[in-house]
């Protein structure tokens, strides 16, 4: 038997609030038997929720709160003024123990504030970088950071680097993945000097990790690197792009097969090969972007998704958990033979 997993649900989280975020759990309810839900928000809008799904509602437990974060709202003034948030009582929940990891699609600052304030980073770790996988031409690749660290370091984005090998390494199950940084173009004498500063690092640094040098927009979905490396706010637009993208070839195909009776005949045929193709690229499929070098698992779900995508974010979630990624991250960290102590400041070597 696989061991109970309990997740802390922010409910009053996302564009769609909380049908989306209950309907979402009791899809992952279905796929992963052992899960069990923290629902922090309006009880009674939680409790009414629960009453339509019998099987959800013996392994939740709801806590209630006023308090929400707004989407617009500061990370600083989330600190200060949303403290009995869900979100934050989610996260202490984790930090307590009583939960395995939270997930929100609520304000992505104010989410990165609250749980690296509470859960801290750890060891041997600056900053925390959002990560997620993109679907390729050779299978999937891990992008990171993707919206938690606007401006980046040549040092953090080394770090982040060795997050992202241990990621793809340890959750895609890729044996030796390939690194790369992500830039305006693949000669080294290109991008600002933040980024040509980590390439040298990463190349100087006696470190067994294969990186490939600069990679251009064009190579993430050709599956160029194992590895995408950026700055949050780049990584942030690339995922926005392509979400966009997805969802624009898509409409332009059902426009297609409007137009007249064999197109509609043609729609017909090919339905079996086109919903394979819609799986692949829907976005909702890909939704759960993890917090990755935070001791503890913090998950956040696009704030646009629905229940279906809702759901994956909380696959997500468990795949972090089973398969204990962040001591891998510890343990792969001391065998790179960094100095935790001054916070990879120097490679020992």
């Amino acid at each position: 038997m696989s061991k109970d997993i309990v997740l802390a649900l922010d409910v009053m989280g996302g564009d769609k609030g909380p049908p989306m975020v209950i309907r979402g759990a009791n899809i992952a309810r279905v796929r992963h038997p052992n899960l069990k839900f923290r629902f922090y928000g309006d009880k009674n809008l939680i409790n009414k929720l629960l009453r339509r799904y019998k099987r959800l509602k013996p392994i939740s437990s709801v806590y209630h709160t006023d308090e929400h974060v707004e989407d617009d709202l500061k990370p600083s003034q989330a600190l200060r003024q949303r403290k009995k948030s869900g979100m934050n009582l989610a996260i202490s929940a984790v930090r307590g123990g009583d939960a395995d990891g939270i997930v929100s699609a609520g304000n992505t600052g104010a989410l990165m504030a609250f749980a690296k304030l509470s859960l801290r980073t750890l060891p041997g770790i600056n900053r925390p970088a959002m990560v997620s996988v993109f679907p390729t031409e050779r299978g999937e690749c891990v992008m990171l950071d993707l919206g938690a660290n606007i401006d980046c370091d040549a040092q953090t984005l080394v770090q982040f680097a060795m997050m992202g090998e241990v990621f793809a390494r340890n959750v895609l199950g890729v044996k030796k993945p390939t690194v790369g940084l992500l830039n305006i173009g693949s000669e080294e004498l290109k991008g600002n000097e933040t980024i040509r500063q980590a390439a040298s690092m990463l190349r100087d640094a006696d470190l067994p990790i294969e990186f490939r040098g600069f990679v251009e927009g064009n190579d993430i979905p050709a599956g160029t690197v194992d590895v995408v490396v950026t700055d949050g706010f780049v990584g942030n637009v690339a995922l926005k792009t392509a979400e966009g993208v997805a969802k624009l070839y898509l409409e332009y195909m059902r426009s297609a097969f409007r137009r007249g009776l064999f197109s509609r005949m043609g729609f017909l045929l090919a339905r079996p090969a086109l919903r394979a193709l819609r799986d692949r690229i829907d976005p909702r499929a890909y939704n759960g972007g993890t917090f990755l070098g935070l001791n503890g698992v913090a998950v956040k779900s696009h704030g646009g998704t629905d229940h279906k995508g809702f759901a994956n974010a909380l696959s997500v979630a468990v795949d972090m958990i089973e398969q204990d990624v962040n001591p891998k991250i510890i343990s792969e960290l001391r065998r790179l033979h960094l100095d935790e102590e001054t916070n990879m400041n120097k490679v020992v070597v």
